[in-house]
């Protein structure tokens, strides 16, 4: 039996980072929380199917940065890259962290097949994300009982899940979509040498509501 490994990588080490395990019947195997890079090495290097398993790891957020709330907005777009006047001091318009992708290689090169994905874009167009506050208790909610009634995760607990977890899973789905179906994976762009891979079109969401957002948007074109 094969195994789908989801791994939602925290930029630093102050932040838990969440691994998820599930089969071919979409039933949760594993659900752990890591913190350090050595846990998430001791981990695969543990996991007895690791040969048998398809690996899809977030791309982390660089946190690292100057202080300033400012920074902290304009970073994520890069919209100061190219100016002369504000100097790229540290770095700090750097988007996305490079942990673990020494690691990662290393996995390749041991014939693991492993791919990357952006928490949010997957969302997106898993029809995953919500009205409410990014990371919030009603965000984390909303997320979890999608995954149960939309994406068929029966055994998923019904006490509020961390979204480490929650993100981990979407990687799982990912990996293992990619290794199924792999028609409906589009690569977005490349990071250290990995493919980011996101969903073509939403599998799951129902065909009323598919058809409801479908004609929406021609009367929004008629407008």
């Amino acid at each position: 039996m094969n195994y789908y490994v989801g791994l939602s990588l925290a930029p630093n080490s102050t932040i838990d980072t969440g691994v998820a395990v599930i089969d071919e019947d979409n039933s949760i195997i594993t659900l752990d929380k890591l913190y350090k890079m050595n846990d998430i090495i001791f981990f695969f290097e543990n996991f007895s199917s690791l040969k048998n398993s398809k690996i899809c790891v977030s791309v982390p957020y660089d946190k690292t940065m100057l202080e300033g709330k400012w920074r902290v907005l304009s970073k994520p777009y890069q919209q100061v890259t190219s100016n002369k006047n504000i100097p790229n001091r540290d770095n700090w318009t750097q988007r996305h962290s490079s942990r673990g992708s020494e690691y990662l290689k290393e996995l390749c090169e041991r014939g693991i097949q492993v791919n990357r994905f952006d928490v949010y874009m997957a969302r997106q167009s898993m029809h995953l994300n919500s009205c409410y506050k990014d990371r919030s208790p009603a965000d984390c909610k909303f997320l979890q009982q999608a995954l149960k009634f939309e994406w068929g995760f029966d055994n998923i607990q019904t006490n509020m899940m961390p979204v480490s977890h929650l993100e981990a899973i979407i990687g799982a789905i990912l990996a293992k979509e990619q290794a199924k179906h792999p028609e409906n994976i589009k690569t977005i762009y490349q990071f250290k040498g990995f493919n980011v891979i996101n969903i073509k079109d939403n599998l799951n969401i129902s065909t009323d509501v598919y058809s409801f957002e479908q004609q929406l948007k021609r009367t929004t074109v008629l407008c």
